[in-house]
């Protein structure tokens, strides 16, 4: 029991002077002179992550002039410690500052959007053989330019989109280096709206097809439905006529009286009758 406190308790020191080492071996390039003046102007310097103590450096954001000669801080900083990302987007950096940033050999990450470097500047940048990411746009960068980046071993992105490199010299250099993401100018199409008075009048167009179509088939219905009555009252009036003409089955020629006589003889017996009641007058 006590041989495992004992194994505990000198694995916990073990870890504690490995951590307090590594501390203090990053705390001298943090706690720096040049640190300290990339501080003074306003950039961030920091570890990149717990578990990496390469340094990545924001000048972006600085409220202080950046020129050429801050870059000099830089190389001093890189000295005592490797700095992996540099970011001095729309800062005064020309291509005479390219010539500091080639010495900052494991430089991973650069940020140049915005700045003055051209085609001179990028080709000092040859040097930089641990460069993923690269953004110059917005600068004087060129064609050109665009042979320096093909000389960057593991360059995988770039952008140089509002540059001076043209839309074919992307295209040659993205046959040319498939694996290297050459990001140019998008461009965005204006998407047309179209107006509110246009929507109304197209649903008042809408609505006069549908009303006359409505009409147009009540007419149609209605017209329908009057030759219809039309045809069935021709049908019934036809059929009233030829009852008319045609004599029940069995009926005899001659119509006969309520006594079955007919009405010749009818006629004949009140004949005689008239002339029996003159004789009686006479006698």
């Amino acid at each position: 029991m006590r041989l495992q406190v004992l194994m505990t308790v000198g694995v916990a020191l073990a870890m504690a002077t490995a951590a307090a080492a590594a501390e203090e071996s990053g705390s001298s390039a943090l706690t720096s002179e040049a640190a300290e003046a990339l501080r003074e102007l306003g950039g961030l310097v920091m570890p990149i992550a717990q578990s990496d103590e390469r340094l990545d450096v924001s000048l972006h954001l600085a409220d202080q002039p950046i020129t050429d000669e801050t870059l000099d801080l830089l190389v001093q900083l890189n000295q005592q410690q490797t700095v992996a990302w540099v970011n001095l987007a729309g800062r005064d950096i020309t291509d005479a500052g390219c010539e500091r940033l080639a010495k900052l050999t494991g430089l991973e990450r650069l940020h140049l959007e915005r700045t003055q470097v051209g085609d001179a500047g990028l080709a000092k940048l040859a040097s930089l053989t641990e460069l993923i990411y690269l953004n110059v746009y917005g600068t004087q960068v060129s064609d050109g330019g665009l042979e320096t980046l093909g000389k960057l071993p593991k360059l995988r992105r770039a952008y140089v989109w509002q540059s001076k490199v043209t839309p074919a010299a992307i295209e040659t250099f993205t046959k040319a280096h498939p694996d290297v993401a050459l990001i140019g100018e998008v461009k965005l199409e204006p998407v047309s709206f179209p107006k509110k008075e246009a929507k109304q009048d197209e649903k008042k167009a809408d609505e006069k097809k549908a009303d006359e179509k409505k009409a147009d088939e009540k007419k149609a219905d209605e017209k329908k439905a009057d030759e219809k009555k039309a045809d069935e009252k021709k049908a019934d009036e036809k059929k009233a006529d030829a009852s008319k003409d045609e004599k029940p089955a069995g009926a005899p020629d001659d119509a006969k009286t309520a006594d079955g006589k007919t009405d010749e003889a009818t006629a004949d017996d009140a004949k005689a009758d008239d002339a029996k009641a003159d004789g009686s007058d006479a006698k």
